[in-house]
């Protein structure tokens, strides 16, 4: 497990992989606000001090191009601390959650392997609900729910299913719905003020992952 004593934060800081899509980059917010450097700001006040963050990530990206940027970009296997994030647009494509299952449980044997090959260094999160934003106003929102539903089962039980930390964020999209400053002005992608949300549930969750 990672040690996070002050003494430890002190002399190394820890680097940090985020592999995901556009919640990962940040799409339509200024990349300081995006969730994984918000993530290492939160950290830091906590004498817990990460690198910054290397972030593998894209607007529509889905599991097999994460999966074929990996292959391009091939990241070294030597990070403190991996994390997750994917599946959004295989669901907004309409592709099968039998395929997203496939790619998913090789992004999170990849995620192992660049994690030092230590599963305790990995995090996942659960696809937000972008069912509850603008941009969905024309949608059929109770089909977007059923299909995030699915995907979200599959990450959840093929993460636990290996004993790694899984974190629910879904729940806390949903907030937009009644809080339009969770949204970023393009009426679909979270904002800083989301993010910052995010930030502190992971970090909570990871006050254990950590110690």
């Amino acid at each position: 497990m990672l040690v996070a004593t002050a003494a430890f934060a002190q002399k190394d800081s820890l680097s940090f992989l985020a592999l995901g899509d556009s919640y990962t980059v940040g799409t339509s917010e200024i990349y300081r606000y995006c969730w994984p450097v918000q993530l290492k700001e939160r950290l830091a006040k906590k004498k817990v001090l990460l690198n910054n963050p290397k972030i593998i990530a894209g607007a529509g990206w889905t599991t097999k191009k994460l999966l074929e940027q990996l292959a391009i970009e091939k990241p070294a296997p030597t990070y403190d601390l991996v994390s997750l994030l994917i599946g959004v647009n295989n669901q907004y494509r309409n592709q099968s959650v039998t395929d997203f299952q496939e790619d998913f449980i090789v992004l999170l044997n990849k995620s192992i392997a660049l994690a030092k090959n230590d599963k305790s260094r990995v995090f996942v999160l659960s696809i937000p609900d972008w069912s509850v934003t603008p941009f969905a106003r024309s949608k059929n929102r109770a089909k977007i729910v059923q299909e995030l539903k699915a995907y979200n089962a599959v990450i959840k039980k093929e993460t636990e299913e290996r004993k790694m930390l899984f974190i629910d964020i879904t729940k806390a999209s949903r907030e937009a719905l009644f809080d339009h400053n969770l949204i970023a002005k393009d009426s679909l992608h979270p904002s800083r003020k989301m993010y910052k949300v995010w930030v502190k549930k992971i970090s909570k969750k990871l006050d254990k992952l950590l110690d």
